[in-house]
């Protein structure tokens, strides 16, 4: 029911002038609801009752539309790798003062031989000529309340990637640039678009992201601040949500030749590819690593120059890092040097995020989490991630107002048990190999830990040992 009001556009509070909803476009109708002096007035009141039910009896047997529609940029001149026009995809809900806008994710190349390569593999994250005309939101985006607790009735706007530069890039296609590199024009771009389309009334802004998408948010979440700013809507509170785009600049377990950009050490992939895409990096950032600005790519870099909340979501054995790392968890059992290299990322990560104050870090080895259908599953002592950005939000709020932090209502959390999976509630582990699910015990024998021989040499059950290591104990 809740639902079919919002559909039907049944304001909770009393509602603007009839007139404005008319310049405003809007054809649905409306049952404006009084409830004051209903005992004064119960004729009155049980009239607007049974219009609301009238109304609410064909919503119950149609489909709600719940899918985001594409729209393409109106500044033509901002466009994918190949020319085609930017877009981004937009479902409205009105009434809403919450606007959540998310950038995808999807690597990058970095010399015009890789992304020749990425052009004919990969071809949606380089142009906009066969994206379908709507797209349907899952975890974070999703339009369900009991997928998406806390946001779920916000505008939500997507923006695929289709610049391939990390969402950083400010140039255009010519002659001697073979692709354009826009991905910072296009965040700006769309933004601009959505003012006509209520996000000039928004009360607060969430740019989110996941991978290359997660470091888009740290690059771009003040700019899009100061170009709203600029424009006169000072009143729209931006905030960043960072996914899985908190990489180390650290060094491989294997050192290889920079190929591509699964087999390159990360600083050597950014260096190269902030030169070839003209990147833009935030000023302050900018000023502090002046010649040396592609460090503004790596989290716990960039993070201390940031003005806008962000919060950030960061598995502690990201696969996406290990990748780069040339650590391969496909096939033979990891060997002994690699588990130790694997332990040492959790805790090089743990260092980078402890003076972060909003996070969510679970020891997991996973990839993206927050448009997943299983975002509200994971926890981290106890406290989910809906649960810990809903925290979060009213943090915010209540620093604007003054108030103390609500109690038992954490933002700053992080496993700190050593090892992948030891958390009792990561995602289901597949055998890349075999494609078979793992259990716990199934994993740690395929990284090469021995649970059984441990368990024996300290005279236990290694069901025991394994929950005493879950615990971190």
């Amino acid at each position: 029911i809740y639902k079919c009001l919002c559909v039907l556009n049944l304001p909770r509070r009393a509602p603007p002038s009839p007139t404005h909803r008319a310049d405003r476009g809007d054809t649905t109708e409306s049952f404006p609801l009084d409830f004051t002096a209903v005992e004064e007035n119960m004729d009155n009141f049980m009239t607007q009752v049974k219009n609301l039910a009238q109304s609410l009896y064909p919503c119950s047997a149609q489909k709600l539309d719940n899918d985001m529609k594409l729209n393409f940029l109106k500044n033509t001149s901002v466009t994918c790798n190949d020319g085609t026009p930017a877009g981004y995809y937009l479902k409205e809900s009105r009434g809403s003062r919450r606007w959540l806008i998310f950038l995808e994710g999807g690597w990058y190349c970095f010399n015009k031989e890789n992304c020749d390569t990425r052009y004919e593999t990969m071809r949606r994250f380089m142009s906009s000529s066969k994206w379908p005309h709507t797209k349907t939101g899952t975890g974070i985006l999703s339009p369900l309340p009991e997928e998406n607790p806390h946001w779920w009735n916000a505008n939500m706007v997507f923006i695929p990637y289709c610049s391939s530069d990390v969402w950083s890039g400010a140039t255009a296609k010519t002659e001697q640039n073979f692709y354009a590199f826009m991905g910072s024009l296009i965040i700006q771009e769309v933004v601009k678009d959505l003012l006509n389309k209520g996000l000039d009334n928004a009360k607060v802004l969430l740019l989110a992201g996941s991978s290359a998408g997660g470091t888009g948010v740290l690059l771009n979440v003040d700019g899009v601040a100061e170009l709203l700013e600029g424009l006169g809507h000072t009143g729209i509170q931006v905030r960043g949500l960072s996914d899985s785009g908190w990489f180390l600049d650290n060094k491989q377990y294997q050192c290889t030749d920079c190929g591509d950009t699964a087999s390159c050490a990360p600083t050597e992939t950014i260096k190269r590819g902030f030169k070839y895409w003209g990147a833009v990096v935030p000023e302050r950032c900018r000023q502090t690593h002046e010649g040396e600005e592609w460090n503004c790519f790596f989290g716990y870099r960039v993070f201390p120059s940031i003005k806008s909340p962000v919060f950030v979501v960061q598995w502690l054995f990201d696969e996406a890092q290990l990748t780069v790392d040339n650590i391969q968890l496909t096939g033979q059992p990891v060997q002994e040097g690699q588990w130790r290299y694997i332990q040492n990322l959790g805790t090089e990560l743990r260092n980078t995020l402890k003076d972060v104050p909003a996070m969510f870090a679970p020891a997991c080895l996973s990839h993206e989490v927050i448009t997943r259908n299983y975002w509200i599953d994971v926890q981290v002592k106890g406290t989910s991630l809906p649960r810990a950005l809903h925290c979060w939000d009213r943090s915010l709020q209540d620093n604007r107002n003054n108030k103390a932090p609500p109690k038992a209502c954490p933002v700053h959390l992080i496993d700190s048990c050593p090892w992948p999976h030891c958390n009792p509630t990561c995602p289901t582990i597949r055998d890349q190999f075999t494609g078979q699910e793992m259990n716990v015990f199934q994993f740690l024998m395929h990284m090469g830990f021995d649970v059984q021989k441990m368990a024996q040499q300290q005279g236990m059950d290694p069901s025991k040992l394994l929950g005493m290591l879950s615990s971190g104990s």
